[in-house]
């Protein structure tokens, strides 16, 4: 078993979403710090090449229509998948890792690889990318508000109040997942270390029950060398993320509109086609970019005045918000979650109450009248920050120190 053999586990191998990012950019610093890194993880027609994906799991997808034989069949593999399990250990024969590091990896490759890498003595961490230890719908959010119903055990709620796509079957399959995983103790008794980017998110789960010494709080990272500020400060707000309820959008355009401000909306989601209509009956000046290539979105924000993140529910350590600071950018966010801990206000940006349209729509007008040379200052205190505190060099270290601490089984 070497000591510098990583197994690195996640749900999806290619650039999803923020937790893919900081998967796929934790094993690039490894390699590049002179680690071998195995890859675990779903089958998907959108996955980078790798010569470990011959041992990756058969794709599924939860909201998926399937005939009612397979319905029965994915429906087991979300709770447990022996397929998983099975692949794993073939893995694990082959590389021998020294330490395995876990993503997200909850309703496709299960926690059935946890128990795998306990029995085989090595050394496991997860980093908390959201709240599927605590909430079984991973959010904490019903109906666009901030829920805690299932705290202390209930978690029949998820399935009562249908917390997941608004489905009754798919709720109630969640449901069970949760039950299934507390009763084995597929987290709490086979995860050495919790990693957690948000302050936030660990008194969160402390007050869900969690015991915190489990938990290590390791903030995110921003490759700073090819993100410069060349440009001056733009005109524009700017909006970069998934177009769904959570992400307060909604707000964002009614608080545009009230101030007649220009944004800019990158991203795509389930939301999408309303917020056009949306953005057309309230005359918002806006214009819609889809999604965007990683080029494409640097040169977005750097045409920014300030980048805005209008969260309605408990948002963790968004990586969008430390690449605004990379590029020198202020940051205007909800005061929810873990933002706050990431906003220095009116030294880096401002934070304004969650779904308070007026409050948002009177702090872009004000960053709307600020001179550029004002918000230029505040841009590059953030990016001296993520120099400081979130770098590449500083996570490296971090995780690194964490790994050393843990002797194999």
């Amino acid at each position: 078993m070497s000591a510098r053999r990583l197994l690195s586990i996640n749900n999806y191998y290619y650039r999803r979403g923020g937790a893919e990012v900081v998967f796929l950019e934790h094993n690039r610093i490894f390699q590049d710090a002179g680690w071998q890194v195995a890859p675990f993880s779903m089958q998907h027609p959108h996955n980078l090449q790798t010569p470990w994906q011959e041992y990756f799991v058969e794709e599924i997808e939860v909201e998926r229509s399937y005939r009612t034989a397979e319905k029965v069949l994915r429906a087991a593999r979300v709770i447990y998948s022996r397929e998983a399990r099975d692949k794993l250990r073939r893995l694990i024969d082959k590389f021998k890792p020294r330490i395995a590091h876990a993503h997200n990896i909850y309703h496709h490759i299960s926690p059935s690889v946890l128990g795998v890498l306990n029995d085989a003595g090595i050394p496991a961490v997860m980093t908390v990318h959201d709240l599927k230890l605590a909430c079984p719908s991973y959010k904490m959010l019903l109906h666009d508000q901030i829920c805690e119903r299932c705290k202390g055990g209930r978690i029949y709620n998820v399935a009562l109040h249908r917390c997941v796509k608004n489905s009754v079957s798919i709720s109630a399959l969640v449901m069970i997942e949760t039950l299934v995983h507390r009763t084995l103790g597929l987290y709490k008794d086979t995860l050495d270390r919790l990693i957690v980017p948000s302050r936030f998110y660990i008194e969160k789960l402390v007050e869900w029950g969690w015991p915190r010494d489990r938990f290590i709080h390791v903030p995110n990272f921003v490759d700073v060398k090819n993100l410069s500020i060349d440009r001056e400060i733009g005109e524009p707000f700017v909006f970069a993320g998934r177009l769904s309820a959570e992400k307060g959008v909604e707000i964002l355009l009614h608080a545009a509109a009230l101030a007649r401000l220009p944004l800019l909306i990158a991203g795509d989601g389930p939301q999408a086609e309303g917020l056009h209509v949306l953005a057309d009956r309230l005359g918002t000046n806006v214009r819609f970019h889809g999604k965007l290539g990683k080029n494409e979105l640097t040169s977005l924000i750097r045409s920014a005045r300030a980048v805005v993140l209008p969260s309605l529910w408990y948002e963790n350590a968004p990586m969008g918000l430390l690449e605004a600071y990379a590029l020198g950018r202020p940051v205007i966010a909800s005061r929810i979650g873990g933002l706050p801990e990431l906003i220095r206000e009116g030294e880096t940006g401002a934070t304004v109450p969650p779904g308070d349209i007026e409050s948002l729509a009177a702090t872009m007008t004000r960053f709307a009248a600020a001179p550029k040379v004002q918000l230029a200052e505040m841009g590059a205190r953030g990016r001296a920050w993520v120099e400081d505190e979130f770098s590449e060099a500083s996570y490296l270290a971090r995780i690194s120190n964490l790994y050393a601490s843990l002797p194999g089984k």
